[in-house]
C-alpha cells in the first residue's frame, strides 16, 4: 500500500504548493480537495487543472482520492443529501456531479462524499436512508459513464455512522460505482474496532483514511501516535487483505501547521516501516 496526505489541511496553500510540499516530505500521493479554498468544481478551469497536473508530473505524486465534501468553505455539512427542502438538497447533488466531472478531468478513480448528512429534526433514519439513496441514484449514471466511483464515508453524527449503516445503505444501490471511503478514525469514534471493520467492508472499500482519535473517542482528528487508536493494528489489517492502493492521512484541523503536521505524520509511518 502507499501513503498520501489530504489537501484539506493545506487550505492556506495553493493546490500546486500542496503537491510540492507533500512530494518534498516523501509522500506517494495527495488527496485533492474539490472545494473549500482549493479546486471547487464551480470555479476550476483548464488552467488550474493543467497547473496541478504539471505539478503532479514534475513531482511524481499520484492522486490518492478526490475529496468532495466541501460545497462551501464555511459549512461542509450543508447543503446535505438529505435536506428537507428538495431544492436545497439539489445543490449537493449538482456539486457532486461537478466533482465527478472534475475528478475525471484529473484522471482520478473516485471521489469521497459525505454519508447523507445530519438527520433533519422530525425525520427518521429510514427517511434519511431512502432520501440519501435517491440522491445518490441521481449521480450514479454520471459516475458509471465517467468511470469515477462515488465512495461514501461513514462519519459520526451524520446519517451513516457505522459499518451496519453503510451495509444497509449500499444494499439499496444497484451499482458497482458506489463504494466506501473507509475512515478508521470515524469508525473508532462510534465504538467500532477499525481493524475488525476492514474485513466487513473490504468488498466495498476503494480508499482508506487514517488519523488518530483521543481516548474519549471524540471526533477530533489527532496527529498519528498522539491518540488512543491502534494505528498499526489497523494498517496490518488493511495489508492482510492484499490492498495495494492508497491510505490517506487526514488531519484537516492542523491548517496553521499543515506542512509540519504532514512531515510528523510521515515520520511516524516511516519509523514503523510503513512509508
Amino acid at each position: 500500500m502507499e501513503f498520501a496526505f489530504s489537501a484539506n489541511a493545506f487550505q492556506e496553500y495553493t493546490p500546486v504548493e500542496t503537491v510540492e510540499e507533500l512530494a518534498a516530505i516523501g509522500y506517494d500521493g495527495v488527496e485533492l480537495l474539490l472545494g473549500g479554498s482549493h479546486l471547487h468544481p464551480d470555479d476550476t478551469g483548464p488552467d488550474e487543472i493543467r497547473a496541478v497536473e504539471d505539478a503532479l508530473e514534475e513531482t511524481g505524486l499520484a492522486i490518492s482520492n478526490c475529496n468532495a465534501f466541501m460545497v462551501s468553505e464555511e459549512d461542509f455539512q450543508h447543503p446535505s443529501y438529505i435536506e428537507k427542502d428538495p431544492e436545497y438538497r439539489r445543490e449537493r447533488v449538482e456539486y457532486t456531479l461537478g466533482a465527478l466531472e472534475l475528478a475525471d478531468a484529473f484522471g482520478a478513480e473516485y471521489i469521497s462524499v459525505q454519508p447523507g448528512g445530519p438527520i433533519p429534526e422530525g425525520k427518521s433514519r429510514e427517511w434519511g436512508m431512502e432520501t440519501f439513496a435517491e440522491s445518490i441514484r441521481e449521480v450514479v449514471p454520471a459516475a458509471e459513464e465517467l468511470g469515477v466511483d462515488v465512495l461514501v464515508e461513514p462519519e459520526p453524527d451524520l446519517l451513516i455512522e457505522t459499518t451496519d449503516h453503510f451495509l444497509d445503505f449500499v444494499d439499496r444501490i444497484d451499482s458497482e460505482a458506489v463504494g466506501c471511503n473507509f475512515d478508521a478514525g470515524h469508525l473508532f469514534c462510534v465504538g467500532e474496532d477499525p481493524a475488525a471493520a476492514v474485513e466487513r467492508l473490504e468488498a466495498h472499500t476503494g480508499h482508506y483514511h487514517v488519523e488518530d482519535i483521543p481516548e474519549d473517542r471524540s471526533h477530533e482528528h489527532t496527529q498519528l501516535g498522539e491518540g488512543a487508536m491502534d494505528i498499526e493494528g489497523f494498517l496490518d489489517a488493511v495489508a492482510s487483505t492484499g490492498y495495494d492502493g492508497f491510505v490517506t492521512v487526514e488531519l484537516y484541523p492542523y491548517r496553521e501547521t499543515a506542512a509540519e503536521t504532514a512531515r510528523e505524520a510521515y515520520a511516524y509511518l516511516d519509523e514503523r516501516g510503513w512509508a
